[in-house]
C-alpha cells in the first residue's frame, strides 16, 4: 500500500485546506438543515458512468453539459463519487492490493492529482467547486464513513485535539466489507467528533455543497450520523447530506429524517427489471416519510450511456426499454425521490435529454404534496399527489407484470368528483378527454402512464 502525504507548507494554503485554521464559523440551528433542499436535489453524480476513476475533465464536461442544457429545468448538483483519493483505481473491481492513497497529515483524503490537476498543492477540490460554481451550480463528493486505515496505522494526530491520533478512535468492528479503506469511528471516544469536524470543515473550505456518505445505513450506524450532522452543522457552510446506500431500516425512520437530507432506500438500482421492482415494493413503506428537506432516496438514475468505466457491465447506453426507462422517471418524480442522472451526460441522445427536460413532470416533481400509494397489486400499482398551487391532482398508474393489464382507480380514490380533464404529461400531443367515477389505462407489460387531472 502507497500514500502521498500532503503537508500543506504555507498559511494561504492552509486556510484553503483548513489545516489550522482558527477561523470562527457560525452554527446553524438544530434541524436548519431542512431548509436547504426544500424540493428533491436534481443532479448528476459520475457512479454509474465512471465507477472509481472520473477525472477532473470529465467532472467538468458533465457540468458544462447541465449548465447548457439542464439548469434551466431545476438541475444543479455535479457530484464527483467514490475514491476520489486514489491515483490508481480501476474500473470493474476495486484495486484493493495496493492503491496508492492521497492523504494530510491530519488523516484526511485529498484528491489525487494525477486525475484531478487543480489540487495540486495542497488545494483540494477548490478549483473545481470554484468551476462549477461558476456555471452556476453546485459541487457534491462522495466520502466513506470512518477513518482512514493508514491514518490509523501511522497515528496521525487529529486535527483540533490536544495528543489524540487516529489510532485512540477507531474499531475494526463493522468495517464496511465491500470497501476496506476505512475503519469505523468509536462516536463516544475523544477525538472522534473533532475528526469528522476536521474533514467536513475541510470540505465546507472547498466549497462543497453537498456530501454522499457511504456504508452508513445499511447497517445504521447511528453514532457516526450524529457526529456527521453536529459536524455540519458547525461548519459554516449549508452542506446537504446524503446517505447510502440502503437498505435504509424503517426503524431508523425518525432519527434519519431529522439528521440527513436524503437516504438511500435500497442498494444501488442498475439498468435492469428487478431492480425496479424491488425499490418499488421497498418504498412502500417510506410514503410517511416523504417531506420537505427531508427524501426518501430511490438512488441514481441509471439511464443514458453508462458504465464507460464502470462497475457493472461493459459501455453501453441503457438496457432499459424506453417504456421502462419512462417507468423509472415517473416513479422517481411522482415519488418525489432526488434525481441523480448517472449517464455522461454529454453522451445523451434525444430521447434521454426529453427524459429529464419535461417541465410538466419536474413541476409535480418540485410541487407535488401528498404523495400516496393508493394499492400494488397483481403487479399493479397506482400512486397520487396533488400540487395544492393549481389545484391539479397527479395520478402515475404503472403495469410491472408480464402481461397487459387494464389499471384503473376511481376518482372518489383520488379526493376528486365530478368530471375532471385528464393530460397525458410525457405525451403532450396526445387527445385529453374529461372523465367521471373511474379512471384507467390500458398498459403493456413494463409501462405506465402518468396523468394531470384538473377541473
Amino acid at each position: 500500500m502507497k500514500v502521498k502525504v500532503i503537508v500543506a507548507a504555507a498559511c494561504s494554503i492552509a486556510l484553503l485546506s483548513g489545516c489550522g485554521s482558527s477561523k470562527k464559523t457560525t452554527a446553524f440551528k438544530q434541524g436548519e438543515f431542512k431548509t436547504w433542499a426544500q424540493t428533491p436535489p436534481m443532479g448528476w453524480n459520475s457512479w454509474d458512468c465512471y465507477g472509481p476513476t472520473v477525472t477532473e475533465a470529465e467532472v467538468k464536461a458533465n457540468a458544462d453539459y447541465m449548465a447548457a442544457n439542464l439548469k434551466s429545468h431545476g438541475w444543479e448538483y455535479i457530484v464527483t463519487d467514490i475514491r476520489w483519493f486514489v491515483e490508481n483505481d480501476k474500473a470493474g473491481g476495486y484495486n484493493q492490493t495496493d492503491p496508492r492513497y492521497v492523504i494530510d497529515q491530519y488523516g484526511r483524503y485529498q484528491p489525487a492529482v494525477n486525475r484531478f490537476p487543480s489540487a495540486k498543492g495542497g488545494k483540494g477540490f477548490k478549483a473545481l467547486a470554484d468551476y462549477v460554481h461558476s456555471k452556476g451550480l453546485k459541487y457534491g463528493i462522495h466520502i466513506m464513513r470512518g477513518i482512514p486505515k493508514k491514518a490509523v496505522q501511522e497515528k496521525m494526530p487529529i486535527l483540533g485535539t490536544n495528543g489524540i491520533t487516529a489510532d485512540m478512535i477507531y474499531t475494526t468492528d463493522m468495517q464496511c466489507k465491500w470497501l476496506q479503506d476505512n475503519y469505523t469511528i468509536l462516536a463516544d471516544k475523544p477525538g472522534a467528533q473533532e475528526y469528522y469536524n476536521s474533514i467536513i470543515n475541510l470540505y465546507a473550505s472547498w466549497g462543497v455543497d453537498f456530501i454522499k456518505i457511504d456504508d452508513l445505513s445499511a447497517p445504521y450506524h447511528e453514532g457516526e450520523i450524529n457526529l456527521i450532522r453536529n459536524a455540519i452543522d458547525n461548519c459554516g457552510r449549508k452542506i446537504v447530506l446524503s446517505t447510502s446506500p440502503g437498505e435504509t431500516p424503517i426503524e431508523d425512520a425518525v432519527h434519519v429524517s431529522n439528521h440527513a437530507n436524503m437516504w438511500r432506500m435500497v442498494d444501488d438500482v442498475w439498468d435492469t427489471w428487478p431492480h425496479i421492482t424491488h425499490l418499488m415494493d421497498v418504498a412502500q413503506k417510506w410514503y410517511p416519510y416523504i417531506a420537505p428537506g427531508t427524501w426518501p432516496d430511490c438512488d441514481m438514475i441509471p439511464l443514458g450511456r453508462i458504465s464507460v468505466r464502470g462497475e457493472r457491465g461493459e459501455d453501453r447506453m441503457t438496457r432499459l426499454t424506453k417504456d421502462e426507462q419512462y417507468l423509472l422517471m415517473t416513479f422517481f418524480t411522482i415519488f418525489k425521490s432526488p434525481l441523480m442522472f448517472g449517464g455522461d451526460m454529454p453522451s445523451n441522445d434525444a430521447f434521454t435529454l426529453s427524459l429529464l427536460t419535461n417541465d410538466e413532470v419536474l413541476k409535480m416533481h418540485r410541487e407535488g404534496t401528498d404523495v400516496k400509494q393508493i394499492y400494488q397489486k397483481d403487479g399493479q400499482i397506482a400512486v397520487t399527489s396533488k400540487n395544492p398551487k393549481d389545484g391539479s391532482t397527479y395520478l402515475a398508474l404503472f403495469n410491472i407484470s408480464e402481461s397487459e393489464k387494464e389499471v384503473a382507480v376511481t376518482l372518489a380514490d383520488l379526493g376528486v368528483s365530478g368530471n375532471v380533464k385528464v393530460t397525458d404529461m410525457w405525451n403532450s400531443a396526445a387527445k385529453g378527454g374529461t372523465v367521471s367515477g373511474i379512471i384507467s389505462a390500458s398498459l403493456k407489460p413494463h409501462s405506465s402512464v402518468l396523468y394531470k387531472l384538473s377541473k
